[in-house]
This record gives structure tokens, sequence and C-alpha cells, in this order.
């Protein structure tokens, strides 16, 4: 004979059905709304990394004064330093202050900076001078910030790049808005400038190209359709493009006479 011990205990057969069926329910339950394993709920979110902070160099006269009762270089000390104080304040990487000398163009070179501050007063033409002679290779945005009130040498300076000239306006909450906006003109003349080098160098093969197929429509007696497929031919063949193997014959054909 079989024994049930839930019996045997003291338990009645209503009893047993009905835990049976509480704990099946519970199951259920526990089933459904256990939500379903996801490993991305165990990986840790990280935010993306802000960009770099500009790395600008300011171009300023010394600020050690010689004689302290000048109030005018005191003023102009004053002046730079509040300048670099208001530059670290926004967040700008400020690696070096340079003089406006002959070895501006070779340190410029050698730090590579992404903006160029010229801080100056009478003299901030001659200074920009510099630092334009000193970015001709490699051009940069280029802000100046002088408490010179003539005005007459802005269109000069914006004509060899400098991208703000600003007029008694230094102070530590226009430093960012100055900068952003002096950054966001460099780059959109920049493709401008690119894209006007595209479009005269495009001009510049083209012309190239009809001067070519010109002189095989006269030495050879083709059509100007066969003289471009003889070019494209030929370029094709030498791995070049056409204005290289259109360029190279009319050298040829200047040495040849």
């Amino acid at each position: 004979m079989i024994l049930d011990l839930s019996v045997a205990m003291g338990h009645s057969w209503f009893e047993i059905g009905k835990t049976a069926r509480w704990g099946f329910v519970g199951a259920q339950l526990a089933t459904i709304v256990r939500p379903p394993f996801q490993p991305s709920m165990f990986i840790k979110r990280t935010k993306p990394n802000p960009p770099p902070a500009l790395r600008i160099v300011v171009v300023a006269p010394d600020l050690e004064i010689e004689d302290p009762n000048d109030d005018h270089a005191r003023t102009q000390a004053e002046r730079s330093r509040a300048l670099r104080i208001g530059l670290l304040e926004s967040g700008f990487n400020l690696i070096a202050t340079l003089p406006a000398d002959v070895f501006l163009a070779d340190r410029i070179s050698q730090l590579q900076p992404d903006l160029i501050i010229v801080d100056a007063e009478s003299e901030a033409r001659d200074a920009l001078e510099h630092v334009v002679f000193a970015t001709r290779d490699a051009r940069r945005p280029i802000v100046l910030f002088t408490d010179d009130n003539d005005t007459t040498h802005v269109r000069d300076a914006v004509a060899v790049g400098v991208s703000a000239y600003i007029v008694d306006g230094l102070s530590s909450a226009r430093i960012r808005p100055i900068l952003d906006v002096a950054m966001a003109r460099f780059e959109y003349e920049q493709r401008l400038r690119i894209e006007r080098d595209d479009a005269r160098s495009a001009l510049q093969e083209r012309t190239v190209i009809d001067r070519a197929k010109a002189l095989l429509m006269e030495r050879q007696g083709l059509s100007e359709k066969d003289a471009f497929t003889k070019l494209r031919k030929t370029a094709m063949d030498k791995g070049l493009k056409i204005g290289e193997v259109a360029q190279r014959m009319l050298d040829m054909a200047d040495l040849l006479g």
C-alpha cells in the first residue's frame, strides 16, 4: 500500500489542492512579471567625450613693467592679464604667449595652435604683420583685440586674414562668443576658398585639354571626339589624369617645336 505523507501528516486533500493551485498561479504570475534578460542592462553607459578645447596662442607685448610710474605700461599689462584669465575661465587651452618678433613664425609652426589672438594697442598694425607673415603657409583664424580707435586699418586687416577685429571690447563675458564667431567665419571662408581653388583648377585643366585636343586635330587630322578619345585612352594606359597627359603633350610639343 502506498502511504500519502501529506495525508498522514494531517493535511486534507482540499488544503493540499488549494496550496497547489495557488503555487501554480504564483509561478505563472512570476513568469509574466519577470522582465526579459537584457545584456545591455549590465553595460555601463558612458557619456560622449566633449570636444577638445581650442589651443590658443596669444601674441602680446611683454608684461614686465620697467618703470613703475608708467601708467600706460601698467594698463597694458593688466589688460593682457585679463585676457589670459578670461581665456582660461572660458575653458580654452592657452598654450603660449609669444612676442611679435622675427621668431614668431617658427614658434607658431612648432606649437600648431587652432587660433591666434593678437593683443595689441597702438602697435596693432606691426604685430598683425608679424602674425600674417607667420601664418602665410598654414592659415589660421586670427582675432585682434586692440584699444586703438583708429579703424582705418580694419579693411586691410580683414583682407589679410583677420577673422575678428575687436576695438575696446575685452571682457571675460565676451571672449567665448567672439572666438566662436571668429572660428565659424574662418571655417566658412576656408570652404569658399577651397571651392574657388577647385573651380579654378578645373577651368585650367579644361583649357589644357582643349589645347591638347586642338594640337591632335591639327597634327594628326583627328576629329574633336577622336582626339579626346585618344587622350582618355592614353591616360587610362598610363594611370594618369587626362589633364596630366594633356599637359605633358603640350610640354613635349613646345620642346620639339
